[in-house]
């Protein structure tokens, strides 16, 4: 229904492909050029005519870019990637790089001089935010280099069956859900303008627009945002640069109470006007691509740098957001439940891990349909990994790699939901049969560090990278690790991974009251089996402590679902650990089971969350 599973084999990608690039070069004055993940929207999610990454090299990670020279072609990824990349590119055309500790910015200048030296590196400034291009651009100085901005993209002259652009039906997000008016939001970016002595913002983002215009989409996988631009005056005027054919009676006359509704290609002459004259705008430098920009500069307008106005405001989540996000969670850990009970039931080697995905989403539809709270769509593919495939961190199944669930596996299954009241994001791991000892120790040590989240009190002014240790230090002092943040924010209906709040090691944002962030530590050995655990929080004003005097912040769970009590070593949790899984678990029976009818689910569920110890 919403995840496919068909993939093309890593020979069809590549060489060819790369090939037909570098035949660009010449005719553009260039050696090198740069193909991101991000689209001209900087999403994360993008629509299919937007794939160039996993066009050319057949990698199909969220995050990505391949630097592509006369010589060579390396692909860039993450920790979440690099057993994927492996499994997906062709080694002989491509090397793989590291995005987080040697992106290609800092890879050029650790080049031998004589190999880099001179080097014309093309870009396509819709593709790349302003930063970036800083980065790219004082790298290049070191190497005697020169970044080239190309008025074309190489890699779509050589597409030849690249998909249409997607024109999806946008959709109202009502104020039930929202929780605050589309003008007021208005408003108060426009006073946020003011403050900052612009004559307007431009807001570049989709799932801020979304958020100010109380509007949805369904322009590319898993991220109901349209894709969309917006102008915002300090006098409090809009304009909204979506297609019309996106809209219907309905909302083309609620969006024009609010903006002036224009078509994408009208942006660069609105902002050529605005421009003139000096105009100063104000522009996020991480968010906006090149292409903008530069529009506006060459315009004779200036450019003011500052954070996305909506987009913290939009990670503080109000009360009807918060309600809707507890209710949509309620609702999928009943679906989820239901999984894990028909998991259950089914004999070891009985069971592929594209069924499981399979049966989840028929079991959130079904759910969905009885709550009468429809599944929109799921957050995010989702991540089904037995065995050896559970270290696979961001694993995606396909029709080649479909494994079946044999018995002394661990099974991860890392979930998602779209609901119209909240975005969801779950992961659980789970025994298959009698699990070794190993297994059960590290599933605990992972255990202990979700609770460490959980259970967290801090003072005001914290950072996520403060909290990321309490969520480690169990496994560092067993001697591992793990190679992706222990939290990411989440969305309202919108993104499952948003920002700018995070619990990482390099995360400076300060945790607000308010915002989701998910709660997510995993260990992961290679070619064995993989763990991990993650419910979603938020933060929230904590209870007074006697004799202390810091005002406190703290940790809600939204997540609802049980624990594997199959695999908790219980000697190895605290006390204070123990009460906690306990009195989650107890939780956990008490809200789920009057969401429950069928008899033998509802007898699995109070069995599943037991008293331990």
């Amino acid at each position: 229904m919403f995840q496919s599973f068909e993939t093309k084999s890593a020979p069809q990608f590549g060489r060819s492909r790369v090939e037909a690039l570098r035949a660009q070069f010449d005719d553009l004055g260039i050696d090198a050029f740069l193909v991101p993940r991000a689209d001209e929207y900087q999403g994360e999610y993008v629509p299919a005519s937007a794939e160039r990454l996993a066009w050319l090299t057949g990698f199909t990670g969220s995050a990505g870019v391949v630097l592509v020279t006369r010589r060579e072609a390396i692909v860039f990824v993450d920790g979440r990637y690099t057993t994927q990349l492996k499994e997906q590119v062709d080694g002989t055309v491509f090397s793989g790089g590291d995005l987080v500790n040697e992106p290609p910015y800092l890879w050029l200048t650790h080049q031998d001089g004589g190999s880099v030296k001179g080097l014309r590196l093309g870009i396509d400034p819709w593709l790349h935010a302003g930063a970036d291009v800083r980065r790219l651009g004082k790298a290049m100085e070191e190497i005697g280099g020169s970044l080239v901005i190309l008025a074309v993209n190489p890699l779509d002259l050589v597409w030849s069956d690249r998909p249409a652009e997607p024109i999806e039906p946008v959709t109202i997000q009502k104020l039930e859900f929202a929780g605050q008016d589309a003008r007021e939001k208005i408003r108060k970016i426009a006073a946020t303008v003011s403050d900052r002595g612009a004559a307007a913002v431009l807001v570049t983002d989709p799932s801020s627009v979304a958020w100010i215009f109380n509007i949805r989409g369904n322009d590319v996988p898993h991220t109901p945002h349209p894709l969309s631009r917006a102008i915002i005056s300090a006098a409090g005027t809009a304009e909204i640069f979506l297609q019309a054919a996106k809209l219907g009676a309905e909302q083309s006359a609620y969006l024009t109470q609010l903006a002036t509704l224009m078509e994408p290609s009208e942006l660069l002459g609105r902002l050529s006007v605005l421009a003139g004259e000096g105009g100063r705008i104000l522009v996020d430098p991480d968010l906006a691509p090149l292409a903008l920009t530069r529009a506006i500069e060459a315009a004779g307008g200036v450019v003011v740098e500052a954070i996305d106005p909506a987009r913290l405001a939009r990670a503080c989540k109000n009360t009807a957001e918060l309600e809707g996000s507890a209710r949509a969670h309620l609702q999928d850990g009943a679906a989820m439940v239901e999984f894990l009970f028909w998991l259950d039931q089914q004999a070891p080697g009985s069971v592929t891990e594209i069924d499981a995905v399979q049966a989840l989403e028929k079991t959130r539809s079904s759910i969905g349909q009885s709550m009468q709270n429809p599944l929109k769509d799921i957050s995010f593919d989702t991540i089904s990994g037995a065995g050896e495939h559970g270290a696979v961190i961001h694993y995606r199944v396909t029709t080649e790699t479909n494994r079946k669930l044999e018995a002394g596996d661990l099974f991860l299954i890392d979930s998602g939901a779209q609901y119209v009241n909240g975005t969801t994001d779950i992961t659980r791991t789970v025994a298959v049969g009698a699990v070794a000892d190993d297994r059960k120790r590290f599933f605990t040590l992972v255990l202990k560090g979700m609770i460490g989240i959980s259970a967290a009190r801090f003072p005001k002014g914290t950072r996520g990278c403060d909290l990321d240790p309490l969520a480690r230090i169990a496994l560092w002092k067993a001697g591992a690790d793990y190679a992706h943040g222990t939290g990411h924010g989440v969305g309202s209906y919108l993104s499952v991974h948003e920002g700018p709040q995070r619990i990482a090691r390099l995360s400076t944002q300060e945790l607000l009251a308010g915002m989701i962030l998910s709660n997510e530590p995993g260990y992961y050995r290679p070619g064995a089996f993989g763990i991990r655990i993650e419910n979603l929080i938020y933060v929230t004003p904590a209870a007074a402590i006697e004799g202390g005097d810091l005002p406190m912040l703290a940790f809600e769970t939204l997540t609802w679902c049980p624990i594997d009590r199959r695999l908790v070593v219980a000697d190895l949790l605290s006390a204070e650990e123990l009460d906690w899984l306990n009195g989650y678990h107890a939780q956990v029976r008490e809200k789920l089971l009057p969401l429950i009818d069928t008899p033998a689910v509802r007898d699995w569920l109070v069995a599943a969350t037991e008293t331990i110890g």
